[in-house]
């Protein structure tokens, strides 16, 4: 029979395997929480800008909206129609260099690099905090309880005070929709649309033109990144500026949407199968 070991020898066995053990431990939570690239609407931002906006919003914002965005003394910005309604800083932007001094929040002097990691920090949080939101859901949200418009109103809609048929067609490329996605995704889609990014050709006092997809717009600059992966920006008094937003019309509906109508449009989404 072997001795028992002493309890001295038994603590530095199993401070050994601790040490052993926690880069392991470690190393896995990191990768189950470390920010990257994701395969919903803002995935052009890398890890890295995700990383610096989440430091930079510690620093400047999470004292009001907590260190996750959730809210604290101030709003949730998951909640925010100024943070889902942005397109490349140019609602967010504004609202972090103008403030609401009214309503308590300051004006933050950030470089334009400060403010799009802010950006890309709100976005990933966002895109994860929706994730959520939908997976908690469960396979019991039925379409039935979506479903709560009139399709033929929809229909209307959709053809008329909509104008949705000048780019769309129920049987092109809306043809067979309501099997695509399930009921929870489509209207979700059909309010927060993925894919085309806005464009902007930029002409410099020189003459010349420079095209490319937005990485920020606000009252002050303007940034893209050109074909060949070049990022490039001005102060936007400086340039003459031309965007191509081919979801322009349904950023704009979302302020104009009344609660009807947006169950009317998604009821009569559900009947193109």
């Amino acid at each position: 029979m072997k001795p028992m070991p002493n309890r001295k020898q038994a603590c530095l066995v199993l401070f050994t395997i601790v040490c052993c053990c926690m880069p392991m431990v470690l190393s896995a939570g990191q990768e189950k929480t470390a920010p990257g690239r994701h395969h919903g609407l803002w995935n052009e931002y890398p890890a890295a800008e995700v990383e610096r906006g989440k430091i930079q919003f510690q620093k400047t914002c999470a004292f009001c909206h907590g260190p996750d965005a959730n809210g604290a003394t101030g709003p949730n910005l998951m909640r925010s129609a100024v943070v889902r309604h942005d397109v490349k800083g140019d609602q967010i932007g504004p609202v972090i260099r103008n403030g609401f001094p009214d309503k308590g929040m300051p004006a933050f002097q950030l470089s334009s690099e400060q403010v799009m990691d802010i950006v890309a920090f709100l976005r990933y949080r966002l895109d994860v905090s929706d994730r959520r939101s939908a997976g908690q859901a469960g396979a019991n949200y039925s379409a039935a309880k979506l479903l709560v418009g009139n399709a033929q109103a929809g229909k209307a809609f959709f053809d008329g005070a909509g104008k949705c048929s000048t780019c769309h067609s129920p049987t092109g490329d809306l043809k067979g929709i309501a099997n695509k996605f399930p009921a929870t995704e489509l209207q979700a889609r059909f309010l927060y649309p993925r894919g085309q990014r806005p464009t902007a050709t930029v002409t410099d006092a020189s003459g010349e033109e420079y095209t490319g997809q937005i990485r920020l717009l606000t009252p002050y600059d303007i940034a893209i990144v050109d074909g060949a992966g070049w990022y490039r920006s001005w102060p936007i008094h400086t340039v003459k500026v031309k965007i191509d937003d081919r979801l322009a019309a349904h950023r704009q509906l979302l302020f104009k949407f009344t609660d009807t109508e947006m169950h009317n449009i998604f009821a009569y989404l559900e009947t193109l199968k």
